[in-house]
């Protein structure tokens, strides 16, 4: 599908979508519970469906009703059949420390652009508890234990996906002696392991830490039904209010300003470059603004690099986007995809292996390549409003966690026309 984007904004007002992140954590957790739960204002999207459809396998009931799942959870056991995660690194990093705790043997599998993200750490991690598991470019296989893991305590480098981290978070209460989780080296994306450790929290579990995340001990203990509301996706959100600085005011429903969301720095970044922003009890607003280039380790919040970026294009000066090594392990390598595209639109722009330097400019209308990256597609749709004439192919990526991305673009007031 192609998405042309024509100059212009006119404003206006979107609700934030429901958080993707929160709303596989509690799925998850849901269905590691005894009894029946409800997941509230789920996103539905092709991530979150991969995550419910897997657990509907492993035996979680799941009933979709307006504005809400109902999850009957318990007693999970291997399928026998292929677990497919389809393009969603966290179902894939929260479901292989899972199917080690169930007695059994489990076939993950996932669609092809997934291979490339890493994978080692599943080795070293089944490794250390004792796990058989064979890894490929195309399924990981993993036998079970029962619950009975040779070693409770596992050590880990901080710098890999706090998704792994999570993952063996979510599993460990259920493992016969809990779990001892070491990081080697200082956590990278903390704020996504508080998510995890506040969803636990809502569901009965303790995880016991400290202030830097720098370990995690989880006593074996039941998981408790609740019910869980899932709050406005921050990361998604991200395009609106960055159109907002460039195009037309535009506010944002929905959002918690006290989020653990990592992508909540979007409203730092914006007042960085001296964007003018309101936030109220529920929603930010954002009027358009005269940017200032901006310097930003962006190591936390990783995805909000095509966001920022593309602010950058229209800012007056050069900025300098750093700690953006994993952003290259993406469903794209997002520091090449956002530096051919902004190039193609004429702006100046220099590339390193974990740095971006933008100089602003007037960029202008052209074809974007989406690179099948739902986050290039909804950054670049938003700086299309500034140069207009500009077509993003392969724009139902979208769908992967925003379905609704093209009809909320019009809602706040942009310009655009889908064909195939």
């Amino acid at each position: 599908m192609r998405a042309t984007v024509t100059k212009g904004s006119s404003g206006g007002t979107v609700a934030a979508p429901p958080s993707k992140s929160f709303t596989i954590r509690a799925l998850f957790a849901a269905a590691l519970a005894e009894g029946q739960s409800r997941v509230v204002n789920p996103l539905i999207s092709g991530d979150t469906e991969a995550a419910a459809e897997i657990l509907t396998q492993l035996g979680a009931r799941i009933e979709r009703h307006s504005g809400y799942w109902q999850i009957s959870g318990g007693n999970l056991k291997p399928s026998g059949e292929a677990l497919n995660c389809r393009q969603s690194a966290a179902t894939l990093r929260f479901l292989a420390p899972l199917c080690a705790l169930l007695e059994g043997t489990s076939y993950l599998t996932f669609d092809p652009g997934l291979a490339r993200r890493p994978m080692t750490p599943f080795t070293d991690i089944f490794r250390q508890l004792g796990v058989c598991a064979d890894l490929t470019n195309s399924y990981v296989k993993i036998i079970g234990s029962g619950g009975r893991f040779s070693s409770n305590n596992i050590s880990l480098p901080g710098n890999i996906s706090s998704q792994f981290v999570s993952g063996l978070l979510l599993a460990a209460p259920l493992a016969r002696d809990g779990l001892v989780i070491s990081l080697s080296t200082p956590a990278e994306s903390k704020d996504y392991l508080r998510m995890t450790i506040s969803c636990l929290r809502h569901f009965s579990v303790t995880v016991e830490t400290d202030n830097e995340l720098t370990g995690f001990r989880i006593k074996s203990q039941a998981y408790t039904p609740a019910d869980y509301a899932v709050e406005g996706d921050w990361s998604s959100a991200s395009y609106f209010l960055g159109l907002g600085a460039i195009a037309g005011a535009t506010t944002v429903a929905g959002l918690n300003t006290g989020s653990f969301q990592a992508d909540r720095f979007m409203l730092n970044c914006l007042r960085q470059m001296d964007a003018k922003v309101l936030t109220e009890k529920n929603g930010v607003s954002v009027f358009p603004s005269r940017l200032k280039p901006i310097d930003v380790d962006l190591n936390e919040a990783i995805d909000l690099l095509p966001t920022v970026a593309c602010l950058a294009a229209v800012a007056g000066g050069q900025s300098n986007l750093t700690g953006l090594g994993r952003a290259r392990l993406k469903e794209s390598d997002r520091v090449k995809a956002v530096a051919d595209n902004l190039k193609i639109m004429g702006i100046d722009v220099v590339e390193g292996p974990g740095i971006l330097t933008v100089a602003g400019g007037s960029p202008r209308g052209t074809v974007i390549d989406s690179f099948g990256d739902h986050r290039i597609a909804m950054a670049f749709a938003m700086l299309a409003t500034v140069c207009g004439d500009t077509v993003i192919t392969g724009a139902e990526c979208v769908n992967k966690t925003y379905p609704g991305f093209w009809e909320d673009f019009k809602l706040a007031g942009g310009k655009v026309t889908l064909s195939e």
